[in-house]
């Protein structure tokens, strides 16, 4: 399991070893969500990107 610091509040993140590149994480303590990538084997985060709704349009 790789544990990395979350990009907002710098808390600890625990990131399974068999995660997938866009796989989303949440940090327990502020809630932000980050997108896993995993390049030759090392695995870090970036923000996830907001989805932003159509409402139907």
């Amino acid at each position: 399991m790789a544990e990395l610091s979350c990009l907002v509040c710098k808390s600890d993140i625990e990131v399974e070893e068999r995660a997938t590149t866009g796989e989303i994480v949440e940090c327990d303590s502020c809630g932000q969500e980050h997108e896993v990538q995993v390049e030759a084997s090392r695995v870090t985060i970036a923000l996830a990107p907001e989805i932003e709704e159509t409402w139907g349009e």
